[in-house]
């Protein structure tokens, strides 16, 4: 059974980044029709998946938040449950909740330039088991992340069956889960495992121990913005608000040019402010500090320094080994050291997963992501009437998305007003390729070859500085020579 209907745009995800598109359309473009597709029941995204203990930002709130919707309060790292209440209110401000369509999975767009329309079809949950439908749109906007929602990474790790305890991603945490009274093991050194290890701490478990591979920059900073809280006081949230963002907008740029720059400096500041908090004598250069310069990837924030309490308190600890196996009781390492164990977290990372997984054709042709290059690293070469959104690697995710979607309602504007159908952009053979992320992270660096690729120059350079893109994307002209109108 088929059930088909047309749309001007169509948005797939009603996560952090779909709902922010859709809102732009609905206050920029009102008389636009738009409906968004969300693979789940519910939306929220990320921020409604994850259900693990501590679950939190990992960038602050005033520039994770909206750029037209001030985040009310001075919380600077907000907890998971904030967020999606924060994410779900914009939706329903703007009218976009009554757009969003559950239990949509998108598995193709197919193109056809003598329509100039998209047609999308997604599988459904139906009277008689999966079904497929489709809608028609005018122009397509892929919101839905860079990872796999299905399935977390979690690496081959020998006898996982003898462990008489329990194995869990954070992807996909047990509500019945208790771990009251019990030893608990985190693998991994990134934000989630950063964020587990405290809250799980501070939570009942008798110890936490975080076994990393290697060393992860880490860096305390304040859980609550006074400055913001003294600007409120003064100005009122709304402007307090913007000038927060765009203090904190400077001062991570600042940190991560520092960062690029003068790497060792960066190093030795970071490293002095950790030694500040954790116990005396501690081995601070085994596990705390790593191989690679700041920003090679990217670091994590703990709020107000909860891991180094949890540390300094003894109800936490970290071991950097490397995992040879499960026993029954716990985990075996390659220096020989047994760590006992009740309950084993691999918080190891995430699968990338590009546009959703949603397969692109264009004119019966399909489209090969990696074979195509970014247009200012939110449309593909050779791809007509399509936008995609991806944040920053270092710094809020939502400085990208908000760029993005004004830059899409520009171009819905000049083509309602031109009456063009179709807009694409026109690769150049001369420009060199390189990767899109240049980036370390080890969920990037397994599937990036599966991704567009980015050029060596403008526009089709990714720059990863929100203060240069903010000037340059709000002021490319539109007739640049590189799209084309038709």
């Amino acid at each position: 059974m088929t059930k088909a209907d047309h749309v001007d745009v169509l948005i797939i995800g009603a996560g952090l980044s779909g709902i922010g598109a859709a809102a732009h359309l609905a206050k920029d473009l009102p008389a636009m029709s738009y409906v968004v597709l969300e693979r789940r029941a519910v939306s929220g995204g990320t921020w409604d998946l994850f259900r693990y203990p501590g679950v939190r930002s990992d960038s602050d709130m005033h520039t994770l938040g909206y750029r037209f919707r001030p985040w009310r309060g001075n919380v600077a790292l907000a907890d998971g449950q904030s967020i999606l209440d924060y994410v779900r209110e914009t939706a329903r401000e703007y009218g976009v909740d009554e757009h969003v369509r559950y239990g949509h999975d998108v598995v193709s767009a197919a193109w056809d330039s003598t329509t100039a329309r998209w047609t999308v079809t997604s599988e459904v949950d139906g009277a008689g088991g999966r079904e497929r439908r489709t809608t028609t749109a005018d122009f397509l906007w892929v919101c839905s992340g860079y990872y796999d929602y299905a399935e977390g990474y979690t690496p081959e790790l020998a006898g996982r069956d003898r462990f008489r305890g329990e194995i869990v991603h954070p992807q996909h945490w047990p509500e019945d889960l208790d771990h009251t009274g019990k030893r608990v093991v985190v693998i991994g050194s990134g934000a989630t495992a950063v964020t587990l290890v405290p809250a799980l701490a501070a939570g009942g478990a008798s110890h936490v121990t975080m076994l990393q591979r290697s060393p992860t920059y880490v860096v305390s900073v304040p859980g609550n913005d006074s400055i913001k809280g003294r600007l409120t006081r003064m100005v009122g949230e709304e402007r307090a608000y913007s000038v927060t963002r765009w203090k904190n907008i400077a001062l991570q740029s600042a940190l991560y040019r520092l960062s690029r720059a003068r790497p060792e400096l960066v190093r030795k500041v970071v490293r002095k402010a950790n030694v500040a908090q954790l116990p005396p004598g501690y081995a601070v250069d085994t596990h705390f500090n790593p191989t690679y310069d700041p920003w090679d990837q990217r670091m994590c924030l703990v709020p107000d320094g909860d891991l180094f309490a949890a540390i300094k308190d003894g109800s936490a600890s970290v071991v950097t080994d490397q995992v040879t196996g499960f026993t029954e009781t716990g985990v075996e390492l390659a220096s020989g050291q047994h760590l006992d164990a009740d309950v084993v977290v691999t918080a190891t990372g995430l699968n990338l997963q590009v546009f959703g997984g949603t397969e692109l054709v264009v004119d019966g042709q399909r489209v090969l992501p990696h074979e195509t290059m970014a247009y200012r690293a939110m449309m593909l070469s050779g791809v007509p009437n399509f936008a995609f959104t991806i944040g920053y690697t270092n710094a809020s995710w939502t400085l990208k998305a908000d760029l993005v979607a004004e830059y899409v309602v520009r171009l819905l504007k000049r083509m309602r007003s031109t009456g063009n159908r179709r807009v694409v952009p026109v690769r150049d053979e001369s420009v060199a390729e390189v990767p899109l992320m240049d980036f370390d992270a080890g969920y990037v660096q397994r599937l990036v070859h599966t991704l567009p690729r980015q050029g060596t120059v403008a526009p089709w350079a990714l720059r990863q500085n929100y203060l240069y893109d903010a000037v340059k994307i709000r002021t490319a002209k539109l007739d640049d020579g590189v799209l084309d109108w038709s």
